[in-house]
């Protein structure tokens, strides 16, 4: 980094610097360190009887020598590794580490105060700033810039910030890269609660990652996501980027149970009965999954096809009202106008939707899918019984709920 001042009392005769003394102050470099030193070849005075100073005289003019790691000057620094401040001759009053994004890198003193370590590893891409000053009270600086990771991931996370859901709703993070180590990634992510519950993350594949309490949560809770993955090896070769926080809110308690031998929908708020509905579920031939179930997302009018669904040229519908997710494969309770208001509440008919009875284009408030509409929000829970159909994998969808709490936790990357 180059010899910043010298003090005229050292290396200088008679007003100016000789070749040999200047020589020698940069000769007290050691190769490879980040902050030059002075060196004691040039501190030496002449004594008075002619000959060379004492050595306790020496040894009170040695001045402290401080490296850094990484060097001084260095262009593409590892970032995977924290940054040491070390001194000889000396101890070290302070070190401050500055980022030009504006951050710093807290650290610690070993109890001889002769080394410095940061407490968390440097960004990538980033050029820092390291003051050192030793006990003498001259600071040293030097700089070194992080290399940039080739390959990078972010995870897309459900709900949206600052969003407000039901109850039934998971932190659920879809990752852009596969990742194979779960652990160090997991670790970089913190879901907390207010009021606070115990929230354990579940891997569902290498690419998503749910985060859910031990039942639903409590009406009013503010949740808060911490991302801290940047520069996060999540495979090799591949590191995160996000460093943020973001909050979400749930509102009311809205859970909707549908029977589907009786073929109604009984929707509780907070506990209490605020409506019921007479609905359609799958037939026989394409019946409706059961389990616990939770909106993800929500349409006023979609077009539904079944070629989508596995099942050809089955149905086209494009103006499907009041249409709210269940599943990822296709499943949604939805409004239906093109079938007979007899069949809701006595016949199952669907390919596997519940269906509610609706009007065509989606604005008739009198209609129960309007009404039922209108009264939900994502992550409202849909339970479906008496289906004649299996549970639905709890990967399908936002539906973790179908899993026990044992089996939720055996699912963390931390146990």
């Amino acid at each position: 980094m180059g010899v910043q001042h010298i003090s005229n009392r050292y290396g200088r005769q008679s007003g100016t610097w000789s070749r040999r003394g200047l020589l020698a102050a940069l000769g007290a470099v050691p190769a490879g360190a980040a902050l030059a030193g002075c060196g004691s070849s040039a501190d030496a005075s002449a004594a008075p009887d002619g000959k060379g100073a004492t050595a306790s005289a020496k040894s009170a003019t040695r001045k402290a020598t401080i490296a850094v790691t990484p060097a001084d000057g260095t262009t593409k620094a590892d970032f995977s590794s924290p940054v040491r401040v070390t001194v000889t001759d000396g101890t070290l009053a302070s070190v401050r580490v500055t980022g030009n994004d504006g951050s710093t890198l807290a650290g610690t003193l070993n109890a001889a105060r002769t080394r410095w370590t940061s407490a968390g590893n440097p960004y990538s891409g980033t050029k820092y700033t390291v003051t050192a000053i030793p006990e003498d009270g001259t600071a040293r600086t030097a700089t070194f810039t992080t290399k940039s990771p080739g390959e990078t991931f972010v995870g897309y996370f459900t709900p949206e910030a600052d969003s407000t859901s039901g109850v039934g709703m998971p932190v659920s993070i879809n990752f852009t890269h596969a990742v194979s180590d779960r652990a160090a990634v997991q670790k970089a992510i913190t879901v907390t609660a207010e009021p606070a519950v115990e929230i354990v993350g579940h891997w569902f594949s290498d690419t998503r990652l749910d985060f859910r309490p031990e039942t639903y949560w409590a009406p009013g809770t503010k949740i808060t996501l911490g991302l801290r993955l940047k520069d996060v090896q999540g495979a090799d070769g591949v590191y995160g980027v996000q460093s943020k926080d973001v909050t979400f809110h749930i509102g009311r308690a809205q859970i909707s149970t549908v029977d589907l031998a009786t073929k109604e929908m009984t929707v509780r708020r907070d506990g209490s009965v605020i409506a019921t509905y007479p609905v359609s579920g799958g037939d026989s031939d394409h019946t409706t999954w059961s389990g616990i179930m939770v909106i993800s997302e929500r349409f006023k009018q979609t077009r539904m096809e079944s070629s989508t669904v596995g099942l050809g040229d089955e149905y086209d519908i494009p103006d499907v009202p009041h249409a709210q997710r269940l599943t990822t494969s296709g499943t949604f309770v939805h409004g239906n106008y093109w079938a007979s208001t007899s069949v809701f509440g006595h016949k199952n008919t669907s390919h596997g939707c519940v269906g509610l009875h609706d009007a065509k284009g989606a604005n008739d408030t009198s209609v129960d899918g309007y009404t039922f509409y209108d009264s939900s929000m994502l992550g409202d829970v849909v339970i479906v019984k008496n289906s004649g159909e299996k549970t639905v994998e709890a990967s399908n969808g936002l539906n973790g709920w179908n899993l026990s709490w044992a089996d939720w936790k055996a699912g963390s990357a931390l146990r």
